[in-house]
């Protein structure tokens, strides 16, 4: 059972029975000298994605929830529900995709490095790999932020007026052709 000050983000808690991940944590500590630090965290749900604010004192014991950090493949969509298979077992979960919403433009095909948080053989949740390979298909066209609206490509610098000597501003340039 880890104290609060040993809470690290990512970990997964068991409150009342359900399980929660660490999402932010923050110490705060007090300006008296007496006083403890206070650990405020920020936890979601890892069966109703809700968000729920905790605060706790340093020595406070906390439940840590008895899930399995597994590596999975993604494997394929069905219709709303995304399949993830169990590299060290093999076995096949799926998600739906409310369940994942954030994290569905990040997945391709055969992506591996994702880790699976499994409770009770249920897929409770996944944590992507730090970074992903993706191909930009389409962008828009590129403008530098000095550009004149009138002349694209050619950068607007405008040099400081001297204090030594008059600057005089300079004609138009014709437009290119």
């Amino acid at each position: 059972m880890p104290k609060a000050s040993d809470l690290k983000r990512g970990m997964i808690i068991d409150m009342d029975g359900v399980p929660h991940i660490i999402k932010q944590l923050e110490a705060k500590s007090p300006s008296s000298r007496g006083a403890t630090t206070l650990y405020k965290v920020r936890f979601n749900n890892l069966q109703t994605h809700q968000k729920l604010d905790a605060s706790f004192k340093g020595d406070d014991l906390l439940k840590e929830a008895d899930c399995i950090r597994a590596p999975v493949q993604y494997s394929y969509l069905d219709g709303d529900i995304y399949y993830f298979m169990n590299m060290e077992d093999f076995s096949q979960y799926g998600l739906n995709r409310e369940q994942i919403e954030d994290q569905v433009p990040y997945l391709v095909e055969q992506l591996e490095g994702i880790i699976a948080l499994i409770m009770d053989d249920k897929l409770l949740g996944i944590e992507l790999p730090q970074s992903v390979s993706l191909v930009v298909e389409e962008t828009s066209p590129s403008r530098h932020w000095r550009c004149r609206p009138g002349y694209p490509g050619r950068p607007m610098i405008q040099p400081r007026p001297s204090r030594r000597r008059a600057t005089h501003p300079r004609p138009p340039r014709p437009p290119p052709d």
